[in-house]
């Protein structure tokens, strides 16, 4: 026995004494060393920003849409004679576009670094709410609160959320569930904000306001948001020989392979269904609790109640991703964002006739509880699960289409489900919303279905494993 200990031993400290080629001395030499912690709660930090100050506004339109639908029903206003629907659409703008541009700043990011764009998006976005102020004609707020608010946020969330998942592995869950809680963070602070200088000042002060605020922290916040080193450095190697000159027109295409697999399909079919629901509600909770008979600060608290639940359920729910696999959280929190949809708002819509007001008030506050904590489950464990499904080398280029796919389903969904609110009766009338509400159940329970879908491709061909 210690004949061959020693001779273990002795081979080990051979091993260890033994010359090292040049190539292995070159290897270790170039090699990153390994991100501090501070590192990693500097990454966490600025994406919770980045978040906070231009998700979070997004998020919050909500308060604007109420705003703008009170002036719908006064006379020489930019949106007297409005319909909900055309309102609503400057929101579905800056949602979509938030998403549409993935594949161009994808490129940009992974071509130039994701710094200067996350840092121009602060800008583009302030830009575009402070020519909002200035606006005189539905169609101006449309092009600036809509468009250039949409693009600038798209500039500073993809980049964001695509940065954040290299740093982490183990932990990956959690950090994306901080990160992004920072748009349920700016959820609960905006819309009181936002109404407070509304009612003190005007709306327009608002906008100018926020957008100052976001041209001012955002690039601060975007200037540490890097690639993690060794991603940076495969990252180097896909780019060699592309022009920066030219190459920013180049979108990264999906692999064919991995396009046409069921898996892509499953994930595409989820993040259209999911996005053409889910912002429906964000918009509409102040108008229909005016419609309930709230006044306007209290139905403004809708929209900070539910973001509460959000903040807190993003960090619950992303560690318990990291435990219990991310595909299995996604698929639980749509079908129980499905479920809040038809449990608690469909019957509060019946107020006043098979539903009491004072029922139908309770079960609104249920939903905007439980909407808020898994509604936007899904915005964040997708892109975490992607590295996974489709691995390191395909994941910039699998997440820039899936963005492209999410915009489209914002696009379509929330005008289509608005046109089903009559006329100008948001405000008034909570039995308009029963045909919207049945819409967007409908729409959230078969992105479950997509993510189930997901969950048996990724296992399909391998030994069934809980956690995935």
């Amino acid at each position: 026995m210690g004949t061959a200990e020693k001779s273990h031993e002795t081979s080990a400290e051979r091993e260890a004494s033994a010359p090292q080629t040049p190539a292995q001395t070159e290897s270790q030499e170039n090699s990153p060393p390994p991100p501090s912690k501070l590192r990693h709660v500097v990454v966490v930090a600025a994406g919770f920003v980045t978040m906070f100050m231009t998700c979070g506004i997004i998020f919050s339109f909500g308060v604007y849409q109420a705003i703008y639908e009170e002036m719908a029903k006064e006379a020489g206003t930019p949106f007297t004679g409005t319909s909900s629907s055309i309102i609503s659409l400057i929101g579905t703008l800056a949602i979509a576009l938030m998403s549409m541009g993935g594949p161009f700043v994808s490129a940009w990011a992974k071509l130039y670094g994701p710094q200067p764009i996350i840092m121009s998006g602060g800008v583009v976005f302030g830009l575009g709410c402070i020519l909002a102020s200035l606006s005189e004609y539905i169609w101006e707020f449309q092009l600036t609160h809509g468009v250039l608010v949409g693009i600038g946020t798209c500039m500073a969330y993809v980049p964001t959320m695509s940065v954040a998942p290299t740093w982490f592995s183990k932990r990956r869950g959690l950090a994306m569930g901080i990160v992004i809680s920072g748009s349920a963070c700016g959820g609960m602070v905006w819309p009181p904000v936002l109404r407070a200088i509304t009612n003190q000042l005007n709306f327009r002060d608002a906008l100018r306001i926020s957008g100052c605020l976001v041209i001012l922290l955002v690039p601060i916040s975007g200037y540490a948001l890097t690639w993690e080193p060794k991603f940076k450095a495969k990252l180097d190697e896909q780019n060699a020989g592309v022009s920066k000159k030219t190459g920013w027109a180049k979108v990264p295409l999906v692999n064919w392979e991995v396009a046409k697999s069921k898996k892509f399909a499953a994930q595409a079919l989820g993040c259209f269904l999911q996005s053409a629901g889910y912002s429906t509600p964000l918009f509409f909770y102040a108008a229909f609790a005016r419609s309930l008979g709230y006044s306007n600060a209290m139905a403004d608290n809708f929209i900070t109640i539910s973001n509460a639940a959000n903040f807190i359920s993003r960090i619950v729910i992303g560690y318990a991703a990291d435990k219990l696999g991310r595909l299995n959280v996604l698929f639980v929190t749509t079908v129980l964002s499905a479920v809040a949809v038809f449990g608690f708002w469909l019957p509060a819509t019946f107020a006043g006739t098979s539903v009491s007001v004072t029922s139908a008030e309770v079960l609104f506050i249920f939903f905007a509880i439980l909407y808020g904590a898994f509604g936007s489950a899904y915005i964040s464990l997708f892109p975490a699960s992607l590295i996974e499904l489709f691995g390191v080398q395909h994941f910039t280029s699998v997440n820039g289409a899936l963005y492209l796919i999410r915009g489209m389903g914002a696009l379509v969904g929330t005008p289509l489900t608005g046109l089903l609110l009559p006329g100008q009766s948001a405000l008034s009338s909570v039995s308009t919303y029963e045909r919207a509400t049945i819409t967007v159940g409908v729409l959230l329970f078969a992105a479950s279905m997509a993510t189930l879908w997901v969950r048996l491709e990724a296992s399909n061909g391998k030994a069934w494993v809980w956690k995935m």
